[in-house]
C-alpha cells in the first residue's frame, strides 16, 4: 500500500526550486489593478473628516472607495457579521481599513494609500484586559461557566492548596506567504477569484454577499498556501472582498497583497489569556477539586473567539482526571486586532493553565513534577484510579472508581499516555538527567539548567458541529491515471500527498499515478476549513469512499466478463487481479470504459458519534483524542536571562501513520512554533494601542539556531482505536502544545535560583525571567 510510507511532501521539489506557484506568482492579465487599504492611526474615535482627494490624483491610482461609497457595506465577518469592510466611520483598532485605493501598480497603490486626510474625533481606547473588565466590555452578557460537583468545597477541603495566576501573550502566525487574493471578472457578472485561504467556502459565500450574487456565480480556487496556522481560516475574506468589488466596479482584473507592516498590523493573532486558579491536593499531589478563571482577549470583533475560547476550557484538563472543578470564562471585547484562529486554536491556552497548575503542586510539595503528572492521569481503559494510593473522597455525586471521564462528559476510552510517559521517560533518560540537572544546579551559581516532561491529549474535530463533514471528486481515465480533488487546502503540511497515498492505495497503484489538483469550490461544493486538525481525517475519508465507490464497479465489471465473483477481483502493485488472470489497471479501466461503466465518482464523508453542547459544556465534541509527550531542557543565564533549549525527546501518537516523514516534520515544527510562543514570540502594544512588534525587527520567531542541539522524534506504534482513514490520527495541532515542556523546563531552571516559587508569564523573555529569578530568591 501507499499509506504508511514516508513519502517526500508531493511539492517538495518545486519548493526548493521555486518552481511552486502562490498567488503572487500567478501572471495576471493585462490591466491588472493592485490594491490597498488606507488604515486608521487611531485605536479608538469617530471619523469626522474623511478627503481622498490627493489618494485619486496620485499617480497611478484608477479608483478609490471609502465607507460612504459603498452601500451595503460588505460584511467580512465568519460569525458574528460585525466586521465592515471598511470602518463605517467609527474606528475600532489602529490599523482598521479605513478606504480602498486601486492603482496601475502595488507600489502605486501602497504609496497613494498614505495620501489621504483623516480627521479623527478620538475617543478613550480599551485595550487591556483590566480595561476590558472595568468597563464590562465582552462579547457574552456574562462569563461562561462550565463546573462538575462543588470546586470550592472540595479545594476548602483539600490537606493543602494552591493558588496563583499567569498571563500567557499572543503569537503572531507570520506565514511565510502573506495576504494575498486574485479576482478576475468572468462573462456575465460571475467572478472567479483565487486566495491564500484556509476556507475556500467561506471566500465564495461572503465574495458572493458582497456582489449581491448566488454562491454559483463565484468560484474560488486555492492551489497552495505558503503558511496559515490559522491565520487564514477567516482573515483573508477582506482582501477577497475588496477585490471582487473592484473587479467589479472596474471591469479589470484585481490584485491585493498586504506589505508584511501592514499584514501583521491588519490582522488578528493568537488569543492572549489571563488564567487565575486555585487548587485542593492531598500529600502526593492528587487534586480534588480545581477553579479556572479564563479571561481572553478577543479584540474588536467576535470573529472566532467564542470557539477558541470554548476549546480552551475542552482542555483546562489536559491529560488529568478533575474531580471537582469549575470553570469560568470570560470572552472579552478591546480596541485591537480581532483574535482569530491559530494553530490549537484555544487548547494550547487552556493547557498552560492546568500544567502550570501541576508545577505548582510539584514545588508547593517538593515532588517531581512528572510524579505528581502520572498521579493525576486518567486511567488507561478499564483500569482503576491511579497513583500509588486510594484517592481523597469524591465529592458528592462524583464517581472516582475510574477516572476516565472529562468536565464536559465525554468518556476518554483510548487514553494511552500511562505506556507513553513510561516509554518516553526512559528513551529520554529522565530520572538519570533530572537528577544530573540537580548536580549541574549545585556547582553552578551563574548558569542553571531545568527539565521538564508534559504530556498532550487533543480532541480532534470540530466543536461546531456541522463542520465535520468533507466531499470528493474522483475521476479514473481510460489510461489508468487517476485525478481527484477535496475540499482540503494545502498550506505546507502535506494534506495532498496524504490523500493521494489513500486514493493510490485504494487502486492498488503507485502514487505517481495520482493527481491532485487546486481545491475548488467549483468541484466540491460546501467544504469546511481546513483546520482543527481535520483535514486528512475528512478529507481522507470522502476520497477513500470515492475511490471504493470507482473500484467496486471496475471489479463487478470484470467479474462479470470473467464470470467470477467480485470478491476474487484485487488490485495491487499497479494490476488488477480477476481470478487467475491479471491485467494493468490501465486495461482495467479501458474495459470498464469500453463497458460504459462510470469510473467518477463523488466521495462524502461526514464524522459519526458527535453530540455537543456548547451552552451546557456538556457531550462529546471529539471523536477521539491524540496525545504525546515531550521532554525538554534548558540552560539559563540569571544574569542575562538569555536561554536556550540544550535537549528535546518527543514521543507522539498518529495513530497508524499515513505517512511518517510528514508527520515527524509536523511534530519538529509544531514542538518549535509552540516553543517560541512561549519563550520568545512578544506582542507589545503601548498606550495608544498601536502594534509596535510588526516586523522581523522587532518581534522574534525562532529560528534554525533556536531549535534544541539535540532533538529526537519518534512516532508511538499503533492504531486509532476510531474508526478514521487506516486508522492513522491528526497530527497538525497537537505537537504544538509539546513546546510546553521548553516553557516548564524554564520555570525550572528559575526555581533552582531560589526557594519561591517562579509564577514565571508567558513568553518568558528574558525580562521576565530576571524578574521571576527575583521573585524566587525574595
Amino acid at each position: 500500500m501507499s499509506v504508511t510510507k514516508p513519502l517526500p511532501h508531493d511539492a517538495a521539489r518545486l519548493h526548493v526550486t521555486g518552481q511552486a506557484r502562490y498567488v503572487d506568482d500567478i501572471p495576471v492579465p493585462a490591466g491588472t489593478l493592485h490594491l490597498a487599504f488606507g488604515l486608521s492611526t487611531v485605536a479608538h474615535g469617530e471619523v469626522t473628516a474623511l478627503d481622498l482627494d490627493r489618494v485619486r490624483a496620485a499617480p497611478g491610482v484608477v479608483a478609490a472607495w471609502g465607507p460612504g461609497d459603498l452601500d451595503p457595506m460588505p460584511d467580512c465577518s465568519p460569525s458574528a457579521h460585525d466586521e465592515p469592510l471598511l470602518a463605517p466611520w467609527v474606528v475600532s483598532y489602529h490599523g482598521q481599513p479605513l478606504f480602498l485605493v486601486a492603482a496601475e501598480s502595488h507600489l502605486a497603490a501602497r504609496k497613494a494609500a498614505r495620501l489621504a486626510a483623516v480627521d479623527y474625533a478620538e475617543a478613550p481606547a480599551i485595550l487591556t484586559i483590566d480595561d476590558a473588565l472595568a468597563a464590562n466590555s465582552r462579547f457574552e452578557e456574562g462569563p461562561r461557566v462550565w463546573a462538575r460537583g462543588d470546586a470550592a468545597a472540595a479545594i476548602a477541603a483539600a490537606p493543602h492548596r494552591v493558588e496563583g495566576q499567569i498571563e500567557i501573550g499572543g503569537q503572531e502566525h507570520f506565514y511565510l506567504e502573506g495576504q494575498v487574493a486574485l479576482a478576475l471578472p468572468q462573462e456575465g457578472g460571475d467572478m472567479v477569484v483565487h486566495a491564500s485561504s484556509q476556507h475556500p467556502s467561506e471566500i465564495q459565500h461572503k465574495v458572493a454577499d458582497a456582489l449581491g450574487l448566488a454562491m454559483h456565480a463565484v468560484r474560488v480556487e486555492v492551489r497552495r498556501m505558503g503558511g496559515a496556522f490559522g491565520g487564514k481560516e477567516s482573515q483573508g475574506n477582506a482582501l477577497a472582498i475588496a477585490c471582487a468589488l473592484a473587479a467589479r466596479a472596474t471591469g479589470r482584473p484585481c490584485k491585493m497583497r498586504y506589505d508584511r507592516d501592514d499584514d501583521m498590523i491588519v490582522t488578528g493573532k493568537r488569543h492572549d489569556f489571563r488564567i487565575r486558579y486555585r487548587a485542593g491536593v492531598d500529600g502526593e499531589g492528587r487534586l480534588s477539586g480545581v477553579e479556572f478563571v479564563h479571561y481572553a482577549r478577543c479584540g474588536w470583533a467576535q470573529d472566532l473567539s467564542l470557539p477558541v475560547a470554548d476549546r480552551a476550557m475542552l482542555h483546562a484538563d489536559n491529560a488529568y482526571f478533575l474531580p471537582a472543578v469549575r470553570i469560568e470564562s470570560h470572552r472579552l471585547r478591546t480596541h485591537t486586532q480581532s483574535a482569530t484562529a491559530f494553530r490549537g486554536f484555544g487548547g494550547p491556552q487552556g493547557m498552560v493553565g492546568i500544567e502550570r497548575v501541576m508545577d505548582h503542586i510539584a514545588h508547593q510539595l517538593g515532588r517531581d513534577p512528572l510524579e505528581v503528572r502520572r498521579t493525576n492521569y486518567y486511567d488507561a481503559p478499564g483500569g482503576e484510579a491511579g497513583g500509588p494510593s486510594a484517592p481523597p473522597s469524591p465529592p458528592e455525586g462524583i464517581s472516582t472508581k475510574k477516572k476516565t471521564r472529562t468536565p464536559y462528559g465525554m468518556e476518554v476510552s483510548d487514553f494511552i499516555l500511562h505506556e507513553m510517559t513510561e516509554a518516553l521517560a526512559e528513551r529520554a533518560d529522565y530520572a538519570g538527567r533530572r537528577a544530573a540537572v540537580a548536580a549541574w544546579n549545585a556547582e553552578n551559581t551563574v548558569i542553571r539548567r531545568g527539565i521538564a516532561l508534559s504530556p498532550v491529549k487533543f480532541g480532534i474535530s470540530f466543536t461546531l458541529t456541522h463542520l465535520n463533514q468533507a466531499g470528493a471528486l474522483v475521476h479514473v481515465y481510460q489510461d489508468g491515471s487517476v485525478h481527484l480533488n477535496h475540499g482540503g487546502t494545502e498550506m505546507g503540511q502535506g494534506l495532498f500527498q496524504k490523500v493521494a497515498q489513500v486514493a493510490a492505495s485504494a487502486f492498488g497503484m503507485p502514487v505517481e499515478a495520482v493527481k491532485i489538483t487546486a481545491t475548488d469550490t467549483g468541484k466540491v461544493p460546501n467544504s469546511s476549513a481546513t483546520a482543527a486538525s481535520s483535514g486528512s481525517d475528512l478529507n481522507g475519508m470522502a476520497v477513500q469512499a470515492a475511490c471504493d465507490a470507482i473500484r467496486g464497479r471496475i471489479a463487478a465489471h470484470l467479474a462479470e466478463t470473467h464470470q467470477t465473483e467480485a470478491r476474487r477481483v484485487h488490485f495491487a502493485g499497479g494490476r488488477v487481479f480477476v481470478g487467475d488472470d491479471e491485467m494493468s489497471f490501465a486495461e482495467a479501466a479501458k474495459s470498464a470504459y469500453q463497458a460504459r461503466v462510470s469510473l467518477s465518482a463523488t466521495g462524502y464523508y461526514r464524522t459519526p458519534g458527535l453530540d455537543w453542547d456548547r451552552i451546557a459544556g456538556a457531550g462529546r465534541p471529539f471523536f477521539y483524542f491524540a496525545y504525546g509527550a515531550a521532554v525538554s531542557e534548558v540552560a539559563l543565564d540569571t544574569l542575562t536571562g538569555e536561554n536556550r533549549i540544550l535537549r528535546t525527546d518527543i514521543l507522539h501518537d498518529a495513530g497508524a501513520s499515513l505517512n511518517p516523514a510528514l508527520d515527524i516534520g509536523q511534530i519538529e515544527g509544531g514542538y518549535v512554533q509552540g516553543a517560541g510562543w512561549l519563550t520568545m514570540e512578544e506582542l507589545f502594544w503601548d498606550e495608544k494601542g498601536r502594534l509596535k512588534t510588526h516586523a522581523p525587527s522587532t518581534y522574534k520567531i525562532p529560528a534554525c539556531s533556536d531549535r534544541p542541539d539535540v532533538f529526537n522524534v519518534d512516532l508511538w506504534p499503533g492504531e486509532n482505536r476510531a474508526a478514521t482513514v487506516f486508522r492513522s490520527k491528526a497530527v497538525g495541532e497537537p505537537p504544538l502544545m509539546l513546546g510546553i515542556s521548553a516553557f516548564l523546563a524554564l520555570s525550572d531552571a528559575v526555581a533552582a535560583c531560589g526557594p519561591g516559587y517562579p509564577a514565571l508569564d508567558a513568553p518568558a523573555t528574558p525580562e521576565r525571567l530576571l524578574a521571576a529569578i527575583a521573585r524566587v530568591r525574595g
